[in-house]
């Protein structure tokens, strides 16, 4: 190959056909090499589409955590779906590499499930790897970009605002990372939460929020943690350092004074972006009509499951404090004009 790219400058390993006149069929490689390098236009293409990975891996919550250093932005997503075999880390960053055989996902984004996502996001990045998953246990996949070759919104602070209009939602704000954020995050509504931070800010939620599922660790380290869910890992932590531990396996760097802030709950864990933008609207509603007696209260199921979701979020927080955790999930019940909230707690063993 090396001796056939020498003789024809390359073009050898990129056409396929020459037809004349300056027309050239090319190879299925250099065809799909072009095509990713137009998918990711931008720093937030690559954070939805990253997005899209981790809802079709089945997860229910999904922690985007991104930094900036000079030129140089990097993102870690962490999710609980189902995993990548430790033998698919580097291969699923190859063209047409899927696990969706016999099912596509259709979205306002197009067509996912072509295995082209992490290819394209590979082409355009300075570094894209899967830090940790196995099958089961969720993934944390980790991206560097260049913003002098790969741009991003300018406002990176401004979060969104949800306008409503006639039952319907729209989203407005500058096009960066959390709007990104939350616009698939509505997408996704009632199938994934989203949070998004700083990579502090995602550990806290994650030690604050997240249930210490499997097994406990028999030490914190990259071998004793290699069979606990990832976004589990933080709520194992017994103090400063495990959490520092913890977080360093899931490519979240802090130095050990963090650790301690977010143990003392000096950092506040993340509320999903949904209700981040719950009360950052521009919405206008209608007046209650309060002459209707016969008129009760009535909730979608959709909207049972965001009340407990955000009810759970609060609660746990709080409960910590007295070293209590919760039994369960939160019952909603409503009875005419009053919601009933309740769940069992227990204190730690």
């Amino acid at each position: 190959m090396e001796f056939v790219s020498s003789l024809g400058g390359g073009d050898g390993l990129r056409v396929e056909e020459t037809l004349g006149s300056g027309y050239v069929r090319l190879r299925v490689a250099e065809a799909e090499r072009r095509q990713a390098k137009h998918d990711i236009r931008c720093v937030e293409d690559a954070v939805i589409e990253m997005l899209r990975n981790a809802r079709d891996a089945g997860a229910r919550r999904i922690f985007v955590a991104g930094w900036r250093d000079g030129n140089m932005r990097s993102l870690v997503i962490v999710d609980d779906g189902v995993g990548i075999p430790h033998e698919m880390h580097k291969r699923v960053f190859d063209a047409r590499v899927t696990s969706k055989l016999d099912s596509i996902h259709m979205d306002r984004w197009g067509v996912h499930g072509r295995g082209m996502a992490l290819y394209s996001i590979a082409q355009n990045a300075e570094e894209a790897r899967i830090i940790d998953s196995n099958v089961g246990l969720g993934t944390s996949i980790g991206v560097t970009f260049d913003t002098n070759a790969i741009g991003e919104r300018a406002d990176q602070s401004t979060w969104p605002t949800v306008v409503e209009s006639k039952g319907e939602y729209a989203v407005r704000g500058p096009r960066n990372i959390a709007r990104a954020c939350v616009e698939f995050a509505m997408e996704a509504r009632g199938s994934c939460a989203v949070y998004f931070g700083s990579a502090s800010e995602a550990v806290a939620t994650m030690y604050a929020r997240v249930e210490p599922l499997g097994a406990p660790p028999h030490s914190f380290d990259s071998d004793g943690l290699s069979n606990v869910p990832l976004s589990s890992r933080p709520a194992w932590a017994h103090d400063a350092r495990d959490l520092r531990m913890a977080a360093e396996t899931l490519g979240l760097q802090m130095s050990e004074r963090t650790a301690h802030r977010i143990v003392r709950s000096q950092i506040a864990p993340l509320r999903n972006v949904l209700l981040t933008v719950s009360g950052n609207n521009g919405s206008t509603t209608s007046p209650i009509d309060k002459t209707n007696a016969e008129r009760n209260l009535r909730l979608s199921e959709e909207d049972k499951r965001e009340l407990s979701e955000a009810f759970e979020e609060e609660l746990q927080r709080v409960v910590a404090r007295y070293y209590f955790i919760l039994d369960g999930k939160p019952k909603i019940r409503v009875e005419k004009n009053v919601v009933r909230l309740s769940v069992a707690c227990r204190e730690e063993d």
